[in-house]
């Protein structure tokens, strides 16, 4: 059986190579895991001159981890500008706030060419290799003209948007040419596919691109929400709850997630349903993200402001509305939440998936489960049609999903969980990523 090589920007820290945490490294543990694998990508480290460096190798079990640094210029103009200051607002559908420099396309395409620079050495023949994420659009295609004639795969873990918000990136015919140096593209939903071969045709490119919805691991992370509700954490919460119904909202720092319309949504909620004040309490949990990009700046100082703003208006001398967190919390702990929350509050604005929304199915006591809402913009959401699906730009819409999960009976409760824990436990991480490289492997190499 051939080598799997697994390449994305960021490659797992030691601590995650034995403990993921992200939906990628979760994702792709099953792929790597039991058969030998390389994993190639940024480290996370910059330092001045990278001229003379060679991948630094690690082993873990049958994973075979190769790691190169940037320069502090290149993951200023690559990492912060171009994937995450451009690419990443353009396929989240915020035109508005994207900025396009030729300097950092320049850097973009130095950076893929460096991956490719370094990866090639260290690949075999009959390798399988499998690119992931915006950061690497054009890695396929620089591979190629290094001499790569291996089976190469790229799965976009993001949305893709139409022609008509693509087009607004100056060189995005050039990106969509490049992509077909692959023998496979994947994204995660039916839409996805449909924007990404609408792009191809525009461009006179054939259509390529499937459809992947990408899971986790149902049952590791089941067994984790049950064993950590005795962690001290856990209990620490559900004692200062108090008996009040506990609303759970778990995200990045990011304006994708909706995390601000989330908040004008609960406010109205506690406005036009004042029988809950003082029985609910809405946890928020948001690492903080990319601290050095303007906008998540700004997205921080509204999120203090208008929790801060809440709390005062509608709280009292022993109820806080809001819980706002920003500092992270082990995904172990994160499962005790989710299992003994009422209610999880998963509205993004535009995402991939949503995996959180995954999590809280499977964290869930079968006897007593807990109502999910969901954005119907998440990617997640044609997978879990009996979720409580809103518009998550309407505050109203929230407010009335959020009383009527909070009233639903406990049948109508076990009714739709079931049917959410059937599509949760059907398409796992392990399940997408054999789907896909299984089709991957079907096709030709190209020649």
């Amino acid at each position: 059986m051939s080598r799997l090589v697994v390449v994305s920007n960021r490659v797992p820290s030691p601590r995650e190579r034995t403990q993921p945490a992200g939906g990628l490294t979760v994702g792709l543990r099953d792929a790597v895991r039991g058969t030998e694998s390389l994993w190639f990508g940024w480290s996370g480290q910059q330092r001045a001159d990278i001229a003379k460096q060679k991948p630094d190798l690690d082993r873990v079990d049958s994973v075979t981890y190769a790691t190169i640094d940037l320069t502090h210029e290149q993951y200023e103009r690559f990492y912060e500008n171009f994937a995450n200051g451009l690419l990443w607002p353009l396929c989240h559908y915020r035109i508005g706030i994207i900025e396009f420099s030729r300097e950092d396309l320049q850097a973009y395409r130095e950076v893929n060419d460096m991956f490719a620079d370094h990866l090639v050495p260290l690949l075999r023949e009959d390798d399988t290799i499998w690119i992931h994420d915006y950061h690497l659009f054009p890695l396929g295609e620089a591979l190629r003209k290094r001499g790569v004639k291996a089976k190469i795969g790229f799965f976009l873990h993001i949305p893709f948007p139409p022609w008509s918000v693509m087009r607004v990136l100056p060189c995005a015919a050039q990106l969509l040419h490049e992509l077909t140096a692959y023998d496979l593209i994947g994204v995660q939903t039916e839409e996805d596919v449909r924007n990404l071969d609408g792009c191809f045709e525009i461009c006179g490119l054939n259509k390529r691109a499937y459809h992947f919805p990408i899971g986790i691991d149902p049952a590791e992370f089941a067994e984790q929400a049950v064993q950590s509700v005795m962690a001290p954490e856990v209990k620490r919460l559900k004692d200062s709850l108090r008996g009040r119904k506990l609303i759970i909202g778990v995200d990045r720092l990011d304006y994708s997630k909706g995390i601000p319309e989330r908040f004008h949504g609960y406010e109205v909620f506690l406005n036009r349903y004042p029988e809950h004040k003082g029985e609910v309490v809405l946890l928020q949990v948001t690492p903080v993200s990319r601290a050095g990009v303007g906008s998540y700046q700004e997205l921080r100082r509204e999120l203090d402001e208008l929790a801060g703003h809440i709390n005062a208006m509608h709280g009292n001398f022993d109820w806080s509305p809001i819980r706002y967190l920003t500092q992270s919390a082990p995904r172990h702990i994160l499962a005790g939440f989710h299992r003994i929350a009422d209610v999880a509050l998963v509205t993004p604005l535009r995402d991939g998936m949503n995996l959180v929304a995954k999590e809280f199915i499977a964290a869930q006591d079968e006897h007593d489960p807990g109502a999910l809402i969901l954005s119907y913009l998440a990617g997640a959401a044609p997978e879990m049609p009996e979720a409580l699906l809103v518009n998550p730009y309407d505050a109203e819409d929230i407010a009335e999903a959020l009383h009527e999960a909070l009233s639903m009976t406990p049948k109508e409760r076990k009714r739709r969980w079931r049917v959410l824990h059937d599509d949760v436990t059907r398409n796992t991480a392990s399940n997408w990523s054999e789907t896909f490289l299984d089709m991957l492997r079907d096709t030709q190499p190209q020649t």
